[in-house]
């Protein structure tokens, strides 16, 4: 009988065979050697069960499926685990037209007429008009990499399933010239969704998943901490009220993220903001809220009277500290 793995509180991997798990068992109890290479970065600030996953997606040669709010680092993880690998990275940022096959490659036949009609470039090369994809570069490529697959939900429904079957076979033929093209390794899949579409179930079953939560106040500080460093911490203390704040207003259409933060802070900070102002308003709210009708709502806050929190307890007991 197959059985599902969890690891950590959120992340999963789909029904492993009986020869995988033993695999796996022995993985995680540290016998197979190259396990635990990733370990976070100075400019990543990954929890235990992200670098978990991490970890797990590379052992198994499975793709990782990172889920989670906009903004909360789904597309840059596979940049710091780039680095923490020491691996290059390549990126395919998924558009709603995007289909497998032109991951692998294209065959420019625009440019081989356009050479044809003025008299440029021989055309009777068809690799000339060949264009490797993001996939096929990095089956092409003589060292191994990390692929990041972003946004892989903008696609149509059979996307998924079209790319796990080029991604198990790891090999295709170029149609127009015969050429056959083998990765010598496997890379490192990152694959991200912002839930806009379900993904198909075969997809999941093949994929190690994490969901990133949206970070409590305590992982926040970590994260502000490596963009901005020695941040005085009484300032910090009345930016992370506001925004925690208004996170929890129910009308807003879109709630800031943590890139947002980001933003506001260093925006704060090159206007000399002090603590005392910031606890009256919140300045610069364009770098928080996208939204008009959140603007507005925020505005009609302030007409009325509205009194912005001033200390955690004012949050309530979800964010006493």
């Amino acid at each position: 009988m197959a059985h599902a793995l969890v690891i950590g509180k959120k992340a999963t991997v789909g029904v492993l065979a009986p020869r995988a798990r033993v695999r796996l068992i022995g993985v995680l109890m540290g016998k197979e050697n190259g396990f635990l290479r990733f370990k976070g970065t100075a400019g990543y600030i990954a929890s235990g069960p992200l670098v978990d996953a991490v970890n797990c997606a590379i052992a198994l040669e499975r793709p990782l499926l990172i889920k989670g709010e906009p903004g909360t680092g789904k597309t840059v993880l596979a940049k710091h685990v780039a680095d923490g690998l020491g691996m290059p990275l390549i990126q395919w940022h998924i558009k709603s037209t995007s289909k497998a096959a032109d991951g692998l490659y294209v065959y420019d036949t625009v440019q081989r007429l356009n050479d044809s009609r003025f008299g440029s470039g021989d055309v009777s090369d068809i690799k000339r008009y060949i264009k490797l994809g993001p996939l096929g570069e990095t089956f092409a490529a003589a060292e191994r990499h990390v692929l990041l697959i972003d946004e892989v939900d903008k696609a149509d429904l059979e996307f998924p399933n079209d790319l796990l079957r080029e991604l198990d076979e790891m090999r295709f033929t170029v149609i127009e010239t015969s050429e056959e093209i083998a990765a010598n390794h496997r890379p490192v899949v990152i694959i991200t969704s912002n839930n806009e579409k379900e993904l198909p179930d075969a997809f999941l079953r093949r994929c190690i998943f994490y969901y990133i939560d949206f970070p409590d106040p305590p992982l926040m500080r970590q994260i502000i901490d490596v963009h901005h460093p020695h941040l005085d911490t009484k300032l910090l203390d009345q930016v992370l009220i506001k925004f925690y704040w208004l996170r929890e207003q129910g009308e807003l259409r879109k709630k800031p993220s943590t890139s947002e933060l980001i933003d506001w802070i260093s925006a704060l900070l090159r206007s000399g903001m002090s603590k005392d102002k910031l606890e009256a308003h919140i300045p610069f709210i364009g770098a928080l809220l996208k939204k008009e009708q959140d603007v507005d709502a925020l505005s009609k806050y302030d007409a009325q009277g509205g009194r912005y929190p001033k200390s955690w307890q004012d949050l309530g007991p979800r964010y006493n500290q």
